[in-house]
Order: C-alpha cells, then structure tokens, then sequence
C-alpha cells in the first residue's frame, strides 16, 4: 500500500508526546532545549551553504526580505538562549548582502527590492549594534553603519510630492506597489530613526521620528483613540484619502516598539502613552492570550509573507517589555502564554519540531515554512527577554562604530542604484517602453 506524505506527515505529528519539543516555562533547560529544536528547523529553509547559491538567502518561496527577518530571529536566539551555534553563518549573511555601496540593496534584489524590504536587514543589524554581537573587521562595514546606511538612503526617498510626505512602498516606478504609501516602510522608517536616536543620542534622529509619525497620523494611518489601531497603507492617488483598513501585527509592533524607545530615551510622556495605546491596540490579536494573524488566519488566507508577522510583533513585544518596565506585567503574560501553545504546535513534520501556523489548533495543524517556525521561535524566545540586559546604547555598553553620513558618502543626494529623480523616473519610464517594443519586435519576427 501507498502512503502519500501527508497521511505520514499526519501520522507523525499525532505522536507529539515524544518527537514535539518539550517546554516548561520555568525549566531553562526545557526553553533551551525546544527553542535549540525550533532554530534548527528554521535553518532547514537556509539554502546559502549550498553550492551555487547566494549567502544569507533563504529557499523559494521565501523573498529576500523575509531573510533580514529570518536572520533577526537567528540573532535573537544567540542574544537569549546564548547559543553560539549559528553565530558563524549569521555574520557571514549579514555582511554577504550588504551590496556595493554598504546599504543593503545588493544588485542581485536591486531591481526588485521595496523600502520595506530594505528596512527588514536594517532592523538585524541595528539589533546586532545593541546587543553587541561580534563585530565585523575593521576593513568591514560595521552593524551601526549598516544600519545608518539603511536609514539614509530611506530618508532620502521621502516624497514630498504626493499625500504631503512618506515613502512609497516601492523604489523603481514600474514595480506594483510604487502608487502605494505602506505603513510598513514608514513604521520601519520610524522605528530605525527611533533606535539611532537611543543608541547614537542624536536628537536628529527623534525629529526624523517625529516627521514619519506625525505625516502617518495626519493620513489617517494611525486611529488614535486611546487603543490605537494601525493600518496598513493609503494609495497616492486621491492624496492618500483611500485608507487601506487592515490590521498586521509586525505594522502595530513597528510604532508600539518605536515608541517605547523614544521614551525610553527622551522621557516624553507622548511616546510613553503612545506605547501604551499601541499596547492596547495590540488585543486584536490576542485570543485568551494567545497571538494569532486577526486579519487572515481565521479564514486561512494567510500568505507566505503574512506567516511570519507574528515572528516580528514577537519580538517588539519582548523590546517593549524590556523599555517600558510598566507594561511588563501585560506582555509577559501575553508572551508566556503564547510561547506554551506555540511550543506544542511544534509538533509536526518528520523531524517532529515543525511548527504550525494556528496555535489554538491542538497539536501541528499541518500547516509549516519558514514563516511558522520563525513565528514560534521568537515568541517562545521572548519568555527571556526580561532575563537579559535592555539594548545598549553607545553610553551603555555599544561598541559598533557608525558614521552619520553612512550610505551617502559617494554623492551627496546618493540612494545607492535606486536614485529616484523626476530625471530618471523619465529615463526608467523610457527605458521600460524600449525594453517593452523590443519584445513585441522579437516575437513579431518569431512569428514571421
């Protein structure tokens, strides 16, 4: 008799008992031990020590960005668990990425590559700033100059010219997206001028926070209202009046967190009560304590992107524990909750530590990637966070040496090979129209 993959997939994970990750929350060796399981399956999607493969990239489906996400998950998993295993490959990705002009946008995604997908590499060296992980040699660009980088060349793509401000979702015109303000490149935008703000103690950087929050609020972005909501983005035509009125939790993470850095570093009561809004906010996800996708996972509509969000929220949380001692109370018990029905969803898969998507679902609800292993990996992680140092500053303990004019060092306006000016908008436009002629000529003489 035939068995077919999911029958014996299935067959697997009913014997969670003994091939699912043990976990106990007040047994270190239990947490050690399940996440060491969960970080290990998550590094079977990495395809970069395969010969001909590039460093740091992740196997299909998986885009580039979601491996800036993938490798922050890695950095938190040494940074809590301290475990050195993966260390090795997470710098060798970090530093393979970065592209010519040390800003991540590598050619190999420089044609494709949105601000948000910048951002998300910006985001795990930043961390890897904070937390003081190996730096790189001194002929090597370093983490705070990587990430000042990331930040400049996406300041610089700021438009003034439509909706009063704000990044595009996209970089080059002829990608889909370009006519789309997205809350996720602004929120990413904000959060990293929030944390170069705490780590440099450069006020440059909060007014820059200020700017983004505030053109954010002024669309309607951000429902302040005392439980605030965010939302996920505005189209340009019409002003940015078309709000798109989805909920994300890695959007809501993104200003929750950054918020909690601002106040953690300017003691504004603002930024305090906005973490706290946001905080509150954030119960939309929750069911009995336990996160789930609102916007998708209850239909089962969740894309591969959609699938690691909860990995991203899973760790502001866990910042915004650390910067916001009042809050802890909440989040932990948000956080340890989670962890528990995360864990016993790893229970999947012929290695018996897959990890599902739906954690209510008793058991491996069958779903698996890297986005789920990376969802549960962070949130059971985060049961640390509490247990280990807030993120250094440069006053604090930081070491990571950066430069304020990183990634515009070689002209003054530079946005690496993503220049974006009314000069070659009309060049790519031209240049489009050419390459589209040439392949209505070609299949013309093909036919002929």
């Amino acid at each position: 008799m035939r068995l077919s993959l999911a029958w014996v997939l299935t067959f697997l994970a009913s014997f969670r008992g003994s091939l699912g990750v043990y976990w106990n929350v007040n047994d270190t060796d239990s947490i050690n031990n399940a996440t060491a399981l969960v970080a290990t399956g998550l590094l079977d999607y990495y395809t970069g020590l395969q010969y001909g493969n590039p460093i740091g990239m992740f196997s299909s489906p998986y885009y580039w960005w979601e491996a800036g996400g993938a490798w922050g998950s890695i950095l938190d998993f040494w940074w809590y668990t301290g475990n050195t295993t993966y260390n090795g490959i997470l710098k060798q990705a970090l530093l393979a990425q970065t592209g010519n002009n040390n800003d991540y946008v590598p050619l190999n995604q420089s044609v494709t590559e949105g601000n948000d997908d910048q951002a998300f590499w910006g985001l795990v060296v930043m961390a890897a700033a904070e937390r003081n992980f190996e730096n790189p040699a001194e002929d090597e660009p370093q983490w705070l100059y990587l990430a000042q980088a990331v930040f400049n060349t996406m300041a610089l793509r700021w438009d003034d010219d439509t909706c009063g401000g704000g990044l595009r979702w996209q970089i080059f015109t002829w990608n889909s997206g370009y006519d789309y303000k997205n809350t996720v490149s602004n929120g990413a935008l904000f959060h990293i001028a929030a944390r170069l703000a705490r780590y440099t103690g450069n006020t440059s950087y909060v007014d820059w926070a200020e700017k983004v929050f505030d053109w954010m609020k002024g669309i309607d972005l951000l429902e302040e209202n005392g439980v605030n909501w965010v939302y996920d983005g505005a189209k340009v035509e019409g002003n940015c009046t078309n709000i798109t009125k989805l909920v994300w939790t890695y959007n809501q993470g993104l200003l929750m967190s950054g918020s909690a850095y601002l106040w953690n570093m300017t003691q504004d009561e603002k930024w305090h009560t906005r973490a706290w809004e946001f905080l509150n906010g954030s119960e939309v996800f929750f069911n009995n304590s336990v996160l789930y996708e609102v916007t998708c996972q209850s239909a089962n509509s969740c894309n591969t992107d959609q699938r690691s969000f909860k990995a991203y929220f899973s760790r502001f949380l866990g910042l915004t524990a650390q910067l916001v001692p009042e809050s802890r109370s909440k989040i932990m018990g948000w956080i340890r909750t989670s962890a528990a029905a995360a864990a016993q969803s790893c229970s999947g898969g012929t290695d018996g530590h897959t990890c599902g998507l739906n954690w209510f679902y008793d058991g491996w609800d069958g779903y698996y990637g890297l986005g789920e292993q990376m969802a549960a990996l962070e949130i059971m992680q985060n049961v640390y966070c509490l247990d280990r140092p807030a993120p250094y500053t440069a006053e604090t303990g930081g070491t990571s040496i950066g430069n304020g004019a990183a990634g515009t060092e070689t002209q003054a306006t530079n946005l690496s090979p993503l220049t974006i000016t009314t000069g070659s908008r009309a060049a790519a436009g031209i240049i489009t129209a050419v390459i589209g002629l040439s392949i209505i000529a070609c299949t013309v003489w093909l036919v002929i």
